[in-house]
């Protein structure tokens, strides 16, 4: 259901009056671009949000799930939307050479120094909702309900939602009637594009040791070469797309570390591999994560290793599909296209992937999430004249850097937009 031409005015018109001075919207983001945290180290940035929002009347929730934040802002009776942004940075040095760009190191949780940067754009999304929190405060007389902002730490890790979950977010905060999130993207700043249906895959991750027997380099029939193992596997996962699934659906098989030994002359006894599963369907991904299992262990079976020395594969991390509720897209695009104009634009689902989706599901709530752009306005058309847009810097590059504006005049405007599309208007 579409909101009447006069609803989308009123949305416009609320949002041109409160939208807050974005100079210190912009003196945050490079802030929080200039010192990013790991997941579950989002200490001051967390302390941070809380500080901002307690300013603008929210009541906050601290450390949920880790560094999570939880703030309400009840306005009578009405529906309750949640707004969320994540919070967590990458183990990623950065090569922007901006001005603020991060030169932080830090010991992740395995207490390897590591350099960190916001190569996925959370800042830019902690720095809109930001924004539009003190913008919807200062809006209360023109809506009703419940607003809910969820600042959610470890995305990256795929673990923060189902944490804040499984800490009691929704025993200390309204469950929400819907749910909504946007994402940066590689697109032309001031650009937004919504969906139905398929947005981002489901994710499962592995970790897998194989065990061999080691040995001298030059005496190999003593041995059971993991090394020679571990590159058969990863040589016969790639099948599995092309021979295991149905053409035109998409699944997806990535090695991304394989780990063993040190020493050119000596055949090591065990080797580690990280794998990474993506699909859409889940039956589909049942089916690629079954295949996955049955080749490591077929093809240690293959090289004589003892069934004493099985491979463990541990689940390391796994995320369901993003979906957007095919309603919800409908009402939201409505006053997309009347806030956004030509500025609503179409793009394809990707295959990343998120855990947003669970803080609706556990809530028994509808959610949508949207993307945006951040890709300075010339270089976009230029790499579009020349057929070079995938060669853009994109999320998780040492090179991402979303420029600054209109890129949070667009996030601060989209959260607005999206919570007074669902909010009560009082009359």
């Amino acid at each position: 259901m579409q909101l009447p031409d006069s609803q989308n005015n009123r949305i416009q018109n609320i949002v041109g009056k409160y939208r807050p001075d974005l100079g210190p919207y912009e003196t945050t983001y490079r802030k929080l671009h200039s010192t990013p945290e790991l997941s579950g180290q989002e200490e001051k940035t967390s302390a941070d949000v809380a500080h901002h929002l307690q300013r603008f009347g929210y009541e906050v929730h601290t450390h949920i799930g880790g560094y999570g934040i939880a703030a309400v802002l009840k306005n009578g009776s009405g529906p309750t939307v949640l707004l969320r942004a994540d919070m967590d940075a990458l183990p990623l040095a950065e090569k922007t050479d901006l001005p603020y760009a991060s030169r932080k190191t830090v010991k992740n949780k395995d207490g390897v120094e590591v350099p960190v940067m916001h190569a996925c754009g959370h800042d830019t999304h902690v720095t809109g909702l930001l924004g539009a929190a003190e913008l919807l405060s200062s809006a209360k007389p023109h809506w009703k309900g419940t607003l809910v902002l969820i600042f959610q730490p470890a995305e990256e890790e795929l673990s923060g939602a189902q944490a804040m979950l499984d800490d009691g977010l929704y025993d200390k905060i309204p469950k929400p009637s819907i749910v909504l999130a946007q994402h940066v993207m590689r697109m032309k700043t001031g650009t937004v594009s919504i969906r139905a249906g398929r947005l981002l895959t489901a994710t499962d991750a592995f970790d897998v040791r194989i065990f061999g027997r080691g040995g001298h380099g030059s005496a190999p029939q003593t041995c059971i070469d993991p090394i020679v193992i571990g590159a058969a596997i990863v040589t016969r996962l790639q099948s599995i797309v092309s021979r295991e699934v149905t053409p035109g659906e998409l699944a997806i098989v990535t090695c991304g570390s394989i780990q063993a030994g040190h020493a050119p002359n000596i055949i090591p006894d065990q080797l580690d591999l990280k794998l990474s599963v993506r699909s859409y369907d889940a039956k589909i991904h049942e089916r690629v994560v079954a295949a996955v299992k049955r080749i490591v262990e077929a093809e240690c079976a293959a090289a004589g290793v003892p069934d004493d020395l099985k491979p463990i594969i541990t689940r390391t991390f796994t995320a369901p599909a993003t979906v957007n509720d095919e309603e919800a897209v409908e009402t939201l695009r409505g006053t997309f296209e009347s806030y956004f104009g030509e500025n609503l634009v179409e793009t394809e689902p990707t295959a990343a992937s998120e855990d947003f989706s669970l803080l609706a599901t556990g809530a028994g709530a509808r959610y949508v999430m949207w993307t945006f752009g951040g890709v300075d306005a010339q270089v976009w058309d230029d790499a579009v004249e020349k057929d070079t847009v995938n060669e853009l810097p994109s999320n998780h590059s040492p090179f991402f850097a979303p420029v600054v504006e209109p890129t949070l005049a667009t996030a601060i405007d989209a959260m607005a937009v999206g919570a007074l599309t669902f909010l009560t208007d009082p009359k």
